[in-house]
């Protein structure tokens, strides 16, 4: 008990230091209508290169996937938030990324052991296993708190219904600012069917691939396309753009480690070698760099507001 407490103070202490050298401002992404949405994420030559914050951006006292969290990487660049959605035993849809509560929580065992009265007694944990004061939130709770803030992107775990999220969307009105991951053809072809409307995040590294998802009703301008955790070759960016298809490369391990290692420029010149959104585990580094390039090439968007707190 006393080590726990220990470790809450710590947690408390972090929390405290953090936010009050916290930038006192918030970029914050803004869209009204699906149909907004939908033109700023399809490519253009002006497309403007977001950092999707992995997980939501977990740093030091603040956990994954945890609006508190969300709220903080939003402070650094406007942000694409990747968060992970997992079912409790009396489903309820939840925020986790792993199938048990043992790294990221005060908890042990499987969530789905778990009803949500249960899993409120539980506290999150930042990646250093310091304690936090919060708490695991509903998907309801997030896509409340990410209206004229965040764009999500929404990585539905297995075993979790694709109704369940498009029903929850619909609830909460999040259509302007959701897109759904997914993870092969299959999984497209049931969320196109779902909600034609909403934009969907695709496996897809090029003509094959996106061919075969137009086959099965996916409507190219609503894909995005994740192109893998390694940079692809060239043509695969010009395939996808000349379909107006952005492109996500993923950063989170080997690419993430590069950068810390041999600077944080390698992020800029993934974005002029043809990545539009780079999702990364670092999204404050390389949000500094995406950003840079930005106003580089002179790059603005209505959608991108600037709140002074």
């Amino acid at each position: 008990m006393f080590i726990k407490s220990k470790r809450f103070f710590l947690s408390l202490f972090l929390f405290v230091f953090l936010n009050s050298f916290a930038q006192q401002k918030e970029y914050r992404l803004q869209f009204k209508t699906t149909k907004q949405l939908h033109r700023f994420l399809s490519y253009s030559d002006k497309y403007i290169p977001l950092v999707s914050a992995h997980r939501g951006g977990s740093v030091t006292g603040f956990p994954e996937n945890c609006t508190a969290t969300f709220g903080n990487s939003i402070k650094y660049n406007p942000t694409i938030v990747e968060t992970d959605i997992a079912l409790s035993k009396d489903s309820v849809l939840v925020m986790m990324h792993d199938n048990t509560l043992d790294r990221t929580t005060t908890g042990t065992g499987k969530i789905d052991d778990y009803s949500y009265q249960e899993l409120q007694q539980l506290f999150l944990e930042d990646n250093e296993g310091n304690q936090t004061p919060y708490k695991i939130e509903t998907l309801d709770e997030v896509l409340k708190w990410g209206k004229d803030k965040v764009i999500y992107n929404l990585d539905v775990k297995k075993g979790v219904p694709m109704q369940m999220i498009v029903d929850a969307v619909r609830r909460n009105k999040a259509e302007a600012y959701s897109v759904i991951i997914t993870y092969n053809a299959n999984q497209a072809a049931e969320v196109a069917k779902l909600a034609p409307d909403l934009m969907i995040s695709v496996s897809a590294r090029g003509k094959e691939d996106v061919e075969r998802m137009e086959n099965l009703g996916i409507k190219a301008d609503k894909m995005i396309a994740f192109v893998g955790t390694s940079e692809p070759k060239p043509e695969v960016y010009q395939y996808l753009h000349s379909r107006k298809i952005a492109c996500i490369l993923g950063t989170m391990g080997n690419i993430d480690k590069s950068a810390a290692a041999k600077g944080n420029d390698l992020y800029y010149k993934l974005i002029e070698n043809g990545a539009n959104i780079l999702s990364s585990d670092r999204h404050i580094e390389a949000g500094i760099q995406l950003m840079k390039f930005a106003d580089d090439k002179k790059l603005k968007s209505k959608h991108i507001k600037i709140k002074k707190m």
